[in-house]
């Protein structure tokens, strides 16, 4: 009677601690709850163990070095531990771990099943290694296992991810009877790839969509830069579509920036709150890169002030700075730097580029080379983008000879953007002489580049140099590189207009055209009245210096 009232109390405490585990919600209540386990002599029984391994290899709070660290004290491991741990890596920042882990356990003898090798695959192409995608493909099909189609989505996926998509559209093809997951997994891969017109064609194949398949198209134009497709396929979906998500809205966002339309963007904004989305983080950080990039500071400054200071990231910080530093209000990016600090938030190589960007506008050559000397402090290597806003702040303060001797001397080769910044800087200050090196060193480093061979010949043309401003324009045809023509985005209600220079082909080109040279006139105007009062002041300038 006393044993099995022993046992019932035993199995009571057993499903107490096993509902515990499953309520855990951070590492701390995990680890009291594993050292009860360990001191009731159960740190190598199964349910425990899973638990505890799937809580910490797993969760948002968890900590896979912590699961790996329980995983190599068990004696006898199952399969499903096995799979625990090499899924915990290929979702971490280090799933270079999961085929490390896998090679372990072939070692060992262990069988891997049908739910090892998507997480394999997943961590092939998060590393973006083609080579070790393939080598676990051969040991999927070695092992019999190539039919099974949530392996086969994977693969797809993986395939896409490491730009090999016709390999992707070849595992695509064998797959019998694909779903919905194998169909947005081939559309997601040609999106990833570039290749739109395939991706749409395979969109429009579908029989059903769900809100991934629309939510992929989108974010592979914007990708590919088509920002317009972007904004069309979204406007589609929400009249015919399943209502959009977080990862829609990012693109669609994303896609207002590049296009500068400010009325879209609130838009977008309204949609979200009217639609009920939950606010994240990433979708508040899209918001103030939106109205930042669209010129609406504010705006972005009111969306940034809305999230609480100790639920922010290094991004949403970076989204702020660097949109006040490019409207050229360098003392507010200043600012939020040093109140970032104290918030406790860390800089990253981002942060240090906004504010580089900020010392440009501002011509504040002192803290740009303190901020450009931090990366190195704080354990990062500048890259070619820093080096390009350094060379930026020096030429724009004239410091011309310096940003030259940077550029000589860093260790990385110079890129076309610092050239560039250097060469405004020379046109600027008039250092000719040394925008003729550097206009040619651009030509050399981007020969097809027809902006380059245009700056040389204006810089000629600057020192009325008219044969060799001409030689250019004449190096440029017998090359065969065309000059691209100017064209601006203005958006009037809500309507996206483009502007083509010399172009007359828009609707309402005449009235626009009129409007331009009334303006083009009223300035003339206001500049020779300018003129003739100068002119004035000066004459009776004269007249009291011969007085006196």
């Amino acid at each position: 009677m006393l044993g099995v009232s022993l046992s019932c109390k035993i199995t009571n405490i057993n499903q107490n601690l096993l509902s515990l585990l499953d309520k855990c919600k951070s590492m701390l209540e995990l680890k009291q709850l594993h050292a009860v386990v360990i001191s009731f002599g159960l740190s190598q029984d199964d349910p425990f163990i899973s638990k505890i391994l799937c809580f910490s290899a797993l969760s948002n709070s968890g900590d896979i070095n912590y699961s790996y660290r329980v995983f190599s004290q068990l004696s006898n491991p199952t399969i499903f531990n096995w799979n625990t741990i090499i899924r915990g890596y290929s979702n971490s920042k280090i799933p270079i771990h999961s085929p490390s882990i896998f090679l372990k356990m072939l070692r060992l003898g262990v069988a891997p099943d049908y739910f090892t090798y998507p997480f394999l695959v997943k961590a092939s192409a998060r590393l973006l290694n083609q080579e070790t995608g393939v080598s676990v493909h051969a040991h999927i099909i070695k092992t019999g296992h190539e039919s099974d189609r949530f392996i086969q989505n994977s693969l797809i996926h993986m395939y896409a991810s490491c730009g090999n998509i016709i390999w992707a559209q070849k595992v695509f093809d064998s797959i019998q009877g694909k779903n919905l997951v194998s169909w947005n997994s081939m559309l997601d891969g040609y999106a990833k790839c570039g290749e739109m017109v395939m991706a749409h064609k395979v969109f429009e194949s579908m029989s059903e969509k769900d809100v991934r398949s629309w939510s992929s198209l989108i974010d592979g134009y914007v990708k590919a830069g088509e920002y317009r497709e972007a904004m069309a396929v979204f406007e589609k979906m929400r009249a015919v579509g399943p209502k959009a998500n977080e990862v829609t809205m990012v693109s669609v966002s994303c896609a207002c920036s590049h296009l500068g339309v400010l009325e879209k963007g609130r838009m977008i904004h309204k949609y979200i709150v009217d639609s009920g989305l939950r606010l994240t983080l990433v979708l508040q950080t899209s918001l103030v890169d939106m109205y930042a990039k669209c010129g609406a500071i504010e705006e972005a400054l009111l969306v940034f002030h809305g999230v609480s200071k100790s639920q922010t990231d290094v991004l949403i910080w970076n989204a702020v700075i660097g949109g006040l530093a490019t409207h050229g209000l360098v003392d507010e990016s200043l600012k939020l730097f040093k109140e970032m600090q104290i918030v406790g938030i860390r800089p990253d190589e981002v942060t240090y580029l906004c504010l580089l960007v900020a010392c440009a506008h501002g011509g504040l050559v002192k803290e740009a080379w303190y901020f450009f000397e931090s990366l190195s402090t704080c354990g990062m290597t500048p890259t070619s983008e820093h080096c390009a806003c350094m060379v930026d702040v020096l030429a724009r303060a004239g410091q011309l000879t310096i940003a030259y001797q940077f550029i000589c001397q860093m260790p990385l080769e110079p890129t076309a953007s610092m050239l560039g910044a250097l060469l405004s800087g020379c046109i600027n200050h008039r250092n000719l002489a040394l925008a003729e090196i550097v206009g040619r060193k651009l030509i050399e480093l981007e020969p097809n580049h027809d902006g380059r061979y245009i700056g040389l010949s204006n810089v000629f043309a600057i020192d009325k140099r008219w044969d060799d401003a001409r030689s250019m324009r004449e190096a440029m045809e017998r090359r065969g590189v065309k000059k691209s023509p100017g064209f601006s985005f203005i958006e009037i209600s809500g309507v996206l207009h483009r502007f083509i220079a010399h172009d007359k082909s828009h609707l309402d080109s005449e009235e626009t055209y009129s409007m331009l040279n009334f303006v083009v006139y009223q300035m003339k105007f206001s500049c020779c009245k300018d003129n003739q009062e100068r002119s004035l002041n000066d004459t009776s300038m004269e007249d009291d210096l011969l007085l006196f």
